[in-house]
């Protein structure tokens, strides 16, 4: 089979395109043939060595969606040749035509949803109705999520619509269409100088970007308001002082960590592919890279040049 492999740490250069052995799966695992690999934020983290050791050669990716074409000992037959799609845990081969997953990680797949939809929901889906659980939105609420035209972005717009709530998404250029066109009230352009002139009383802010961004959208909040941070795309953290907190009366909570474990991983991934059955999650999905571009797919994620969840197609 083909995979991508690396090396080292360093650049989305680092990543290779090779000819590599078949995996075999082992006890309680099976093997997917990929349909459609996930790429994320954490993977290019992973690729430059900021989220801690790897073990060389390694292949990346860690959502797969695809058949499943061989069982390892003890995993029942009635897997074979179902549609499945799995979280394979930090760093995991999946940037690959084949691989290998533990069989209580695996999702079925109904026949009327694409891989590309499922590779979105199964990671970062999960972590949608995980911050979703912090944030509680109501039909009362005004919410401003930054990276609107994101896969995370994207859905959050979705979410707040499907409770009531009115919802503002921060873009730019050509994605501020696509927020729109997601259901958004208004799409503003957070690179334009003052983009938050004249925004205020925001209840909600779903804050995935930190730094000068997510500060500035603190300030939109009204009184009661409450901050949701579950990233820094940006590079730094949202600064956020007990003074800046209390001229408003405001909250900040994050929702990464130990309070997104709280219900479990299985448990929010189980209530992210029930929304994609059942329609309350459509994920944005930006145009499939070849899975041999997989370091173009990189490079375009970290520019911000990507709309919705980057997916890789072997």
């Amino acid at each position: 089979m083909f995979a991508i492999r690396q090396y080292e740490f360093g650049p989305a250069e680092n990543l290779r395109y090779e000819e590599v052995p078949d995996p075999e799966p082992a006890q309680g695992q099976v093997r997917v043939t990929v349909a459609a690999a996930g790429v994320h934020l954490v993977d290019t983290t992973i690729r430059k060595g900021a989220f801690g050791p790897v073990d060389f050669p390694m292949t990346p990716g860690r959502e797969v969606a695809g058949i499943v074409t061989a069982l390892g000992d003890g995993v029942s037959p009635e897997w074979l040749g179902r549609r499945v799609v799995a979280h394979l845990g930090q760093a995991n081969g999946g940037y690959a035509e084949l691989a290998v997953a533990k069989v209580e990680a695996l999702h079925a797949v109904p026949d009327d949803v694409s891989f590309e939809a499922a590779v979105a929901m199964i990671g970062t889906g999960r972590t949608v109705v995980g911050v979703l659980d912090a944030a509680k939105l109501t039909a009362d609420d005004v919410v401003l999520v930054t990276s609107a035209a994101g896969g995370m972005g994207a859905l959050f717009v979705q979410e707040a619509r499907n409770v009531g709530a009115r919802v503002v998404g921060l873009a730019s250029g050509e994605k501020l269409d696509h927020v729109m066109n997601n259901g958004a009230d208004a799409a503003i352009d957070y690179t334009r100088p003052g983009w938050a002139d004249g925004l205020k009383d925001m209840t909600v802010v779903l804050d995935g970007v930190g730094g000068e961004v997510g500060e500035t959208a603190l300030k939109t909040l009204g009184v009661g308001g409450r901050q949701i941070i579950y990233g820094w795309a940006s590079g730094t953290m949202t600064p956020i002082s007990t003074a800046a907190l209390f001229t408003n009366s405001l909250t900040a909570t994050v929702a990464l960590g130990p309070g997104l474990m709280r219900r479990g991983l299985r448990a929010l991934e189980d209530e992210s592919m029930a929304g994609l059955a059942s329609g309350r999650f459509v994920p944005l999905v930006n145009p499939p890279f070849a899975l041999k571009d997989a370091a173009k797919a990189h490079e375009a994620l970290e520019s911000r040049a990507t709309v919705g969840k980057v997916v890789l197609k072997p």
